[in-house]
């Protein structure tokens, strides 16, 4: 099962839809999140929000997200999500052009979430903020107006993306199902 926690974004849905094709999901509002919704979750997806980081106090939701740091789950974080991923593990927040259109995205490392998709895909963005890439971590795809546009963690199946999949067509429901080809993996070897 996966957790989608939703931040606020109205794009949140869309999330649980396509997951729900593939695998059963589970949705939890970001202040109502507690540890003991993660109880037999195989993977977490983390929503976008309506909230900019480098204008509030983020000290209590790194709070309440600090489990990431310890877990094995695997978890995609999108666009505030992934904001949380990489400011959880040292990034730096800062605000950029506004970008609430399609951009081209390219990936160039190896990674999972870009299996069977072209070097340069269509993502939406809805954003006006970015983070450097955090200790741990790599950086997978940018595009001209974003250089953090993918992040995965260099030993977990932590990944962030700044865009939305969920909303991005056929090459965004491609990535999403790629996660959830993550989680079915990450859960057959713990199982084992």
């Amino acid at each position: 099962m996966i957790l989608v926690i939703n931040c606020g974004s109205n794009k949140s849905k869309h999330i649980g839809e396509i997951v729900d094709e593939f695998m059963d999901v589970k949705n939890v509002q970001l202040n109502e999140f507690s540890e003991e919704n993660l109880k037999d979750i195989d993977g977490v997806i983390i929503s976008g929000a309506p909230i900019l980081v480098t204008e509030i106090d983020t000290t209590s939701i790194i709070e309440k997200m600090s489990w990431i740091k310890g877990t094995e789950l695997p978890i995609l974080g999108i666009c505030f999500g992934h904001q949380i991923i990489g400011l959880l593990h040292g990034a730096s927040a800062s605000k950029m052009k506004e970008d609430r259109d399609w951009q081209t995205v390219e990936h160039y490392e190896e990674c999972p979430l870009f299996e069977k998709l072209p070097s340069e895909i269509l993502m939406m963005e809805d954003h006006c903020e970015t983070i450097s890439i955090p200790n741990g971590f790599e950086l997978v795809a940018s595009s001209d107006a974003c250089v953090n546009e993918c992040m995965q963690h260099l030993t977990k199946n932590i990944f962030g993306v700044q865009f939305h999949p969920e909303v991005s067509g056929n090459h965004g429901r491609i990535l999403i199902e790629n996660f959830i080809k993550v989680v079915s993996s990450s859960k057959q070897l713990l199982n084992n």
